[in-house]
């Protein structure tokens, strides 16, 4: 394992979130409160609890979740899409360092800053409600699953992507949707009966339900499923950018 080159290219990609502190880390913060705000106090003043959880407490996880999907995308996609754009991802490829240690170095990066801004959003939402987190294990577990998941998923977008317009698609288009229509602000079991089962084909589900259950120990879907569902995702992630860096897929061309 060439650590020298993973920690060049870990130091590098970190270096670039405290040199746009207000995009990385103060805007999700900002627009994490606007959430609060607009749907703990205004909407939560006028619903009951969900599931034994106030309302305002019950997003927390969803809020959360919502931040590390698209921080995680955004940053491993643009983190690889950098280098093609500019040519310099031939210097990488012709350096002595593996395609794991590749991959290693840029999502490792991208999920670093994911899980902090999860922290940083964690620490904010107390400052408007009150929680608890019932499985402190869990919770890290899931925070760190899903934002190297996404993070993988992420580096996918950014091969793929030929244009600056290409790496908002997948995150504006297909992500964002699926993480609001996850039950992130509401319990699917609150869905008729026909939208429960059709909701179930949402991958983004089974994320929110783990992680919310990591926090108050209530969940729409079996944590087992949820982490299996997790697992999955970040193989087939693994498997397409083995296939990825084999064939060459618009990286090496």
């Amino acid at each position: 394992m060439n650590l020298y080159a993973v920690k060049a290219i870990y130091i590098f990609e970190m270096s670039r979130t405290f040199r746009t502190l207000t995009q990385s880390i103060a805007s999700p913060v900002i627009s994490t409160s606007l959430y609060f705000v607009v749907f703990g106090s205004a909407i939560g003043a006028h619903m009951s609890q969900i599931d034994g959880v106030s309302y305002g407490s019950f997003i927390v996880p969803g809020l959360i979740m919502l931040a590390i999907l698209t921080e995680s995308i955004s940053n491993a996609s643009f983190g690889i899409y950098m280098p093609k754009y500019s040519g310099t991802i031939y210097e990488v490829l012709s350096a002595p360092i593996s395609v794991a240690e590749i991959v290693l170095g840029y999502v490792g990066a991208a999920a670093s800053k994911s899980m902090l801004l999860g922290l940083v959003i964690l620490a904010t939402a107390r400052l408007f409600v009150d929680f608890s987190i019932a499985h402190p294990f869990w919770m890290v577990a899931f925070l760190v699953l899903t934002s190297v998941t996404f993070s993988l998923f992420g580096f996918i977008i950014g091969v793929w992507a030929d244009g600056w317009e290409k790496l908002q698609i997948v995150p504006t288009l297909i992500v964002t949707p699926l993480t609001f229509l996850g039950g992130s602000f509401y319990s699917i079991s609150m869905l008729p009966p026909l939208w429960q089962k059709i909701t179930l084909f949402n991958p983004v589900v089974y994320l929110i339900s783990g992680f919310r259950w990591s926090f108050y120990g209530v969940s729409d879907v079996e944590v087992g499923v949820s982490l299996a569902m997790t697992l999955v995702f970040m193989t087939l992630c693994l498997l397409a950018i083995g296939w990825i860096f084999r064939t060459g897929y618009r990286i090496k061309v």
